[in-house]
């Protein structure tokens, strides 16, 4: 198989430095940190709420990274207007709403059909990359396919509760719902990513799905660093991708 990429997401950086104002600690540093540890790529969410990561993140990412920025966002037109201004190399349409306190969700494509594929064309025709985060479901990935996405994200989370919360059971239901449609999506030549609540824990039988080229990591890395440090958390989330791979 090949090798599977890991995304850092840095939202949750932009978290606890909007906590308390100023401009420590910097995203843009984790970023940096992230890829001397291994990363092949980094996250970033611009939520319409601006409640982590804020516009001038996203400005200073852009002329800092030599990797690839994923650039989440949600499908309006204020933020196809900030990623056509970017152009980064990859935008991922995700949910959102503002009570929310993260993502909740997929992205309901098969009852947006019509509007998303008009969304993101003019994303694709200036040469961004388009992923769509969804759950594991066949409607779902279908309808992401015809409106032309180059990427699905499969939403992990399901999965990540299930086994956090011991219910083993759904635990394995959820992963045999993510292995079957990460070979149905690849079948219909869409690139399957996952992510959203993976951990140490969790990450293995995910990784080892040989569909699936890249996994997207944020919240549990940050949380980590408090306690290993951010490098350190990099690497031994790395190792147990390559481990499972």
């Amino acid at each position: 198989m090949s090798k599977l990429r890991l995304g850092v997401n840095i939202d949750h950086v932009a978290t606890i430095r909007n906590a308390r104002g100023g401009d420590d600690p910097d995203p843009v540093r984790a970023a940096l940190l992230a890829e001397k540890a291994g990363a092949d790529g980094i996250t970033a969410h611009l939520r319409e709420d601006r409640r982590h990561i804020l516009d001038h993140d996203i400005d200073a990412l852009m002329a800092a990274l030599t990797l690839p920025l994923n650039f989440e966002m949600a499908a309006t037109v204020e933020m196809q207007q900030i990623a056509l201004r970017h152009k980064p190399h990859a935008v991922c349409i995700v949910p959102e709403k503002r009570e929310e306190r993260t993502t909740e969700g997929g992205l309901n494509v098969a009852q947006e059909e019509n509007q998303l594929a008009h969304f993101i064309a003019p994303l694709r025709d200036a040469g961004c990359r388009v992923s769509i985060f969804i759950a594991a479901d066949t409607a779902q990935i279908e309808a992401a396919a015809r409106i032309g996405a180059d990427i699905i994200e499969l939403h992990a989370g399901p999965y990540c509760d299930a086994h956090a919360e011991k219910r083993f059971m759904a635990r394995d239901t959820e992963l045999n719902s993510l292995r079957e449609m990460a070979t149905y999506a690849h079948s219909l030549g869409l690139e399957v990513h996952a992510g959203h609540g993976l951990t140490f824990d969790t990450v293995g039988p995910v990784a080892a799905m040989p569909e699936v080229v890249e996994l997207n990591i944020g919240h549990f890395l940050i949380g980590e660093a408090v306690f290993m440090g951010l490098e350190a958390a990099i690497v031994e989330m790395r190792r147990l991708m390559d481990e499972a791979r």
